[in-house]
C-alpha cells in the first residue's frame, strides 16, 4: 500500500460509499425485524426515521461544505462543542465501527447459512470468512476499495429491485391487518433498532475532503444517497409486509422475497446480495475509520489539532488502516466467540454499534445547532432532540456509549488547542 494520498473521489464514487454506509446490514435484517415488532405499522416508523435521516443529511451536507474535515463527524462536533467533545465523538464512532463490523458479517453469514441449509455454526463460519475478506480489502488500499464499492452497490440495488418487483404479484391485502398487532408500544419499540438503517452519514463524512469541489459535489452526493436508500428501504419494508405477511420470522427477508420472486434461485441471489452488502458496508465504514484513526494518532504524536476547521486528507492512511484492522480482529474474536457459544444473539449485538453511532449523531447535531443558522439550525435542533429520545429507548448499550465517551473526554491531550 502506497504512502501517497488517496485519489480524489468522483461524485459517483462518493455516492457509492455513502450508499454502502447507509444501507449497512439493515437491508438484510431490519425489514423483517420491524414487522415482528410492530406489524404493518412498522411502515410508520420507517417513514418517521426517513424524515430524521433527511434532517441529518441536510445538516451533514452543510457542515461538510463549511468545514470539510478529514475526521468528519468528530471535527463537526469539536467545532461547536469543543475539543473534548470532538474526541468523545471520535472514539464513539471508532467503537461503533469495531463492534459493528462483526455484526454486519454475522448478518451476511446468516444468509450464506440459509443457502447452505446450515444453522448457527454455518452462519458463524461464514461470518469469519466474510470478516477476513473485508479486512483484506481494507489493507489493499482505499483506491481499490472505492472502485469495488461502485460494483457492489450496483449489484445490491439490482437484487433488491428484482426481489421487490418480482414478488409484488404475491402481495395480499389481508397482510395489512391488524395494523398494530402489538399495540403502539410495539411501534415505539421498533424505533430504536430501526435507527441502524439510517446511520451512515457519519461514516462517509471524513471523505468530504477528497472531493474536488465539495460545494458542488457534496449536495449531489448526499441527495443521490438519500434518494436511493429511502426508495430501497421503503420498497423492502412494504414488500415484507405485503408479500411475507406479519407472521414472517424476519431472519432473512430478502432471501424470502427472492424465493417468492424467482423460486429456487432466490436464496442463491440473496446470499450473493448479502456478501455484496457486507463488503460494501464494511468497506465504507473502514475507509472513514482509517482516516479518523490516522488523524487521532497524528494529533497525539504532534500535539496539533486536526479536529477543527479545514484539514487535508491524513497521510499516510496506511497506519490508520492497520490499527483499525487489528482492533476489529481482536474485538471480533470476542464477539463472534460469544455468538458461537450461544451466549448472545445477533439481534442483541445490533443494539451496541447502533447506540454508539447515535451518540455520535447526538454530538454532531448539538454542535450544528450552535454553529449553523436559519432553517438548518432548526433542523439540527430537531434531529438532536429525536436522537436523544432514541437513546433513551436503547437500553443497556447506552452505558457502553457513555463509558466510551467519558473515557475519551478525560483522556483528551491537554496540549491540544480548543477549536474556535
Amino acid at each position: 500500500m502506497s504512502d501517497s494520498p488517496p485519489a480524489p473521489l468522483s461524485t459517483a464514487g462518493a455516492a457509492a460509499l455513502y450508499i454502502g454506509a447507509l444501507l449497512g446490514p439493515s437491508m438484510l435484517l431490519l425489514p423483517g425485524l420491524a414487522v415482528r415488532k410492530a406489524g404493518p405499522a412498522s411502515l410508520l416508523v420507517w417513514l418517521a426515521l426517513l424524515v430524521l435521516s433527511g434532517l441529518v443529511a441536510a445538516v451533514f451536507s452543510r457542515l461538510g461544505i463549511r468545514m470539510g474535515s478529514a475526521v468528519g463527524a468528530a471535527g463537526y462536533t469539536a467545532a461547536g462543542l469543543g475539543r473534548r467533545a470532538g474526541h468523545a465523538a471520535a472514539w464513539c464512532f471508532l467503537a461503533g465501527v469495531v463492534t459493528g463490523a462483526p455484526v454486519v458479517c454475522l448478518i451476511g453469514g446468516t444468509y450464506v447459512a440459509e443457502l447452505l441449509g446450515g444453522g448457527t455454526r454455518a452462519a458463524f463460519a461464514a461470518a469469519v470468512c466474510l470478516l477476513a475478506l473485508v479486512l483484506a480489502i481494507r489493507l489493499v488500499g482505499v483506491r481499490t476499495g472505492t472502485s469495488l464499492q461502485l460494483v457492489l452497490v450496483a449489484v445490491l440495488v439490482a437484487l433488491v429491485v428484482l426481489a421487490v418487483a418480482g414478488a409484488a404479484p404475491e402481495a395480499r391485502a389481508g397482510h395489512w391487518t391488524p395494523f398494530t398487532p402489538h399495540g403502539w408500544s410495539g411501534v415505539a419499540g421498533a424505533a430504536s433498532p430501526l435507527m441502524l438503517a439510517f446511520v451512515g452519514w457519519e461514516a462517509a463524512a471524513p471523505l468530504t475532503v477528497r472531493l474536488r469541489d465539495p460545494g458542488r459535489q457534496l449536495p449531489r452526493v448526499v441527495a443521490v444517497a438519500f434518494a436511493v436508500t429511502a426508495v430501497l428501504y421503503l420498497a423492502m419494508a412494504g414488500a415484507t409486509v405485503a408479500v411475507l405477511g406479519p407472521t414472517t420470522d424476519g431472519a432473512v427477508p430478502l432471501a424470502d422475497l427472492l424465493r417468492v420472486a424467482i423460486g429456487g434461485l432466490g436464496p442463491q441471489l440473496a446470499a450473493a446480495s448479502a456478501i455484496a452488502l457486507t463488503l460494501a458496508a464494511t468497506n465504507a465504514y473502514l475507509t472513514g475509520a482509517a482516516s479518523l484513526t490516522a488523524a487521532l494518532v497524528r494529533d497525539t504524536g504532534r500535539g496539533a489539532s486536526t479536529l477543527s476547521g479545514k484539514s487535508r486528507p491524513v497521510r499516510p492512511e496506511r497506519h490508520g488502516s492497520v490499527r483499525i484492522v487489528v482492533a476489529i480482529a481482536a474485538v471480533s474474536a470476542l464477539l463472534l466467540g460469544l455468538v458461537g457459544a450461544g451466549a448472545v444473539t445477533t439481534a442483541q449485538l445490533v443494539a451496541l454499534p447502533t447506540t454508539l453511532f447515535l451518540a455520535v449523531y447526538l454530538g454532531c447535531m448539538a454542535s450544528a445547532a450552535r454553529i449553523l443558522t436559519g432553517a438548518l439550525q432548526l433542523a439540527a435542533g430537531t434531529a438532536c432532540a429525536v436522537v436523544l429520545l432514541l437513546l433513551t429507548l436503547a437500553g443497556w448499550p447506552v452505558l457502553v456509549a457513555l463509558a466510551v465517551a467519558l473515557t475519551a473526554w478525560t483522556r483528551t491531550p491537554q496540549s491540544m488547542p480548543t477549536p474556535v
